[in-house]
């Protein structure tokens, strides 16, 4: 973990929340919080054997009784929501995680994704582009958009920046006047890997192997199951209360309804399982399921149902948003996911949910994601959503001294853990392709 001063909650931004922290999350929290060296040393050790991807952002949802990631993202496209106040952090991170996988590198090719009109992505790779420049590397950012035939440039948030064509030269990839060590992908690579990306000697951190034109949001959840129950195992809870169920269902098409009951067999036996924990643990809300793009992103192709049937009977326009992701690519598989409720919301009652930042395997940031229009059991990575930064660097790598007393600096804590589970998760993930950070 980094290290850093104690802070004072009363100078940290954090919004002001409703939540509900009775009966079994006081439990987990204080399981954690009363293992934290037994924690800390078992994450050193496997960080020791699997190193964490060079980024990261891990979704939570924290339904008081449970605490489990939903998604979790390689190329983390939020970086503008992060809290300045914390940049320091970061960079401390970046030249930490860059000198253990490269210690002679001095320049950064970073390659994002092709939304030259998006200005909070072009925002979010300022801020990566000023971590890495303040980390002391000097960086350049190179498009792998065809139309980007001469440089661009991007004023954001009264700073500047270049985003330029790529060009390749035999086995390396670069700029006219830029030969980098090697290449931070920030692009999720839906549509596959590029032609100039191919067969290079430059490292690509993450790999391209990684990319949503191959990787399984089902696959990282089966890493995710092994991490969990052995830190389950390690500090002795039920690993339910930190893994969400999840199958999933392949040869599907919506518009043509073809698969769908299988779909629907598959939810009502995860229903049946979900009915049982529920009886366990004596939660009275109503079970339900997420469905989503088995390797898709940017909440697209996710919808929430409560039984089988609800599938059977979706109209056509709810077909229709489900049967394409990112890219136009048609969705054929799925991963169901038990559907976990948030139990934060902001005074003004929007839902609210946690999204943690990592760089290598530190906790470098956070904000919570708040939808003014969604429910509880709602998907709240849609259009109408907006962000409250956090201040989750120091506070999330260490807990309030006082482990009974339920603060943010304790739950954030907790938030902290269960993000890294799921970024060993991806170590993992990554590893099993052969692949380094």
């Amino acid at each position: 973990m980094m290290s850093g001063h104690p802070m004072q909650l009363s100078n940290v931004p954090v919004p002001l929340l409703t939540t509900a922290y009775k009966g079994p999350l006081n439990y987990i929290e204080k399981v954690i919080l009363a293992n934290m060296h037994l924690i800390e040393s078992w994450f050193r050790d496997q960080w020791q054997k699997t190193p964490a991807s060079i980024t990261s952002s891990v979704d939570l949802r924290n339904a008081a009784y449970k605490l489990a990631p939903v998604d979790t993202n390689l190329f983390p496209a939020g970086f503008n929501n992060l809290n300045r106040a914390f940049l320091p952090l970061c960079v401390q991170a970046m030249q930490s995680v860059i000198g253990g996988i490269m210690p002679t590198c001095t320049k950064i090719l970073t390659i994002p994704e092709s939304h030259t009109r998006n200005q909070y992505y072009l925002q979010s790779l300022n801020m990566l582009r000023t971590i890495l420049l303040n980390a002391g590397f000097m960086v350049r950012i190179g498009s792998l958009d065809p139309t980007v035939l001469a440089p661009v440039e991007i004023n954001v948030a009264n700073e500047s920046y270049l985003i330029e064509p790529l060009r390749r030269l035999g086995s390396r990839v670069g700029l006219d006047d830029f030969d980098p060590c090697f290449l931070l992908l920030n692009n999720d690579l839906s549509l596959g890997i590029p032609e100039i990306l191919s067969g290079i000697e430059q490292a690509i951190y993450p790999t391209e192997k990684i990319g949503w034109s191959s990787r399984l949001k089902s696959s990282h959840f089966q890493f995710f199951n092994a991490v969990s129950s052995e830190f389950a195992q390690l500090v002795q809870i039920d690993p339910w209360l930190i893994n969400p169920l999840f199958a999933a269902v392949d040869s599907l098409d919506f518009m043509t309804q073809t698969g769908l009951e299988s779909l629907a067999d598959v939810i009502d036996e995860m229903l049946v399982k979900l009915r049982q924990y529920y009886a366990k643990y004596e939660i009275t809300d109503r079970p339900f399921i997420a469905i989503k793009a088995d390797n898709g992103t940017y909440g697209m192709g996710v919808m929430m149902v409560h039984s089988g049937q609800d599938v059977l009977t979706l109209n056509r326009r709810a077909r229709t948003n489900m049967s394409g992701s990112k890219g136009g690519r048609r969705v054929s598989r799925v991963i169901v996911q038990e559907g976990i409720y948030s139990c934060e919301r902001m005074l003004t009652g929007a839902v609210a949910e946690p999204v943690v930042y990592m760089i290598g395997q530190f906790v470098v940031g956070g904000f919570y994601r708040v939808h003014n229009d969604m429910g509880n059991g709602d998907n709240l990575n849609s259009p109408g959503m907006h962000f409250e930064p956090l201040a989750f660097a120091d506070v999330c790598n260490m807990p309030c001294a006082n482990f009974n007393h339920m603060s943010y600096t304790n739950r954030f804590y907790v938030y902290g853990v269960i993000a890294r589970l799921a970024a060993l998760a991806a170590a993992r993930e990554i590893a099993a392709l052969g692949s380094k950070v």
